[in-house]
């Protein structure tokens, strides 16, 4: 099924000249920086702008889908709900609020970043110095939409695998160091007896 058959899609807030920060007022904006290649998704430590009054469709409260449309990673991004406020999305980032009776927001990120899916929106990519992702594109991708429980149970598989991953990566690591310790300590220990006798 197509994704605009599943959801509302428009592209972010585009702001006119440079965004300076404001201390103690104005809007959280997101911008592409805060959403990470690998799929993470900063809300906590959002900089904030004055933006006078902004339509509605330029904000995300939660449960609404972020797309990387520019670069050379462009993965899709649940965002957490509810959010602790409204947050602004500018540029090149590019919203989509899914139709939360057909399809779950995490689900819907997980299908736009799965292998499949990013080579045939890789197919439409244009430029040559910096890559973007038309519109169109991402409206026309299509994706397998299984019942809502199913999502859910992919999604949490997707979580626990993700998850592990990153459990091995730290244990490697953790091993890596303590193997280097122990030879380290040993290199020292042979050469101290060397220089006893």
């Amino acid at each position: 099924m197509r994704i605009a058959d599943l959801s509302d899609i428009h592209s972010g807030y585009t702001a006119r000249g440079r965004l300076d920060p404001v201390q103690g007022g104005g809007v959280p904006a997101m911008q592409l920086r805060d959403v990470g290649v690998t799929g993470d998704l900063t809300v906590k430590d959002l900089q904030r702008y004055d933006l006078g009054s902004l339509a509605d469709r330029y904000f995300v409260c939660g449960g609404e889908v972020v797309f990387r449309s520019r670069g050379e990673t462009n993965i899709a991004v649940a965002v957490p709900d509810p959010l602790p406020e409204p947050v602004v999305v500018t540029v090149p980032l590019v919203i989509v609020r899914p139709n939360s009776n057909r399809i779950l927001p995490e689900y819907l990120a997980w299908a736009i970043n799965q292998p499949d899916a990013q080579r045939r929106l890789g197919g439409e990519a244009q430029g040559t110095g910096l890559r973007m992702i038309p519109m169109a594109a991402l409206e026309d991708l299509e994706i397998a939409v299984p019942d809502l429980q199913t999502q859910r149970r992919i999604v949490e598989l997707d979580a626990l695998v993700r998850r592990e991953g990153q459990l091995l990566r730290q244990l490697a690591a953790r091993r890596e160091t303590l193997v280097s310790t122990i030879l380290g300590d040993t290199a020292k220990a042979a050469d101290q007896k060397e220089i006893a006798q």
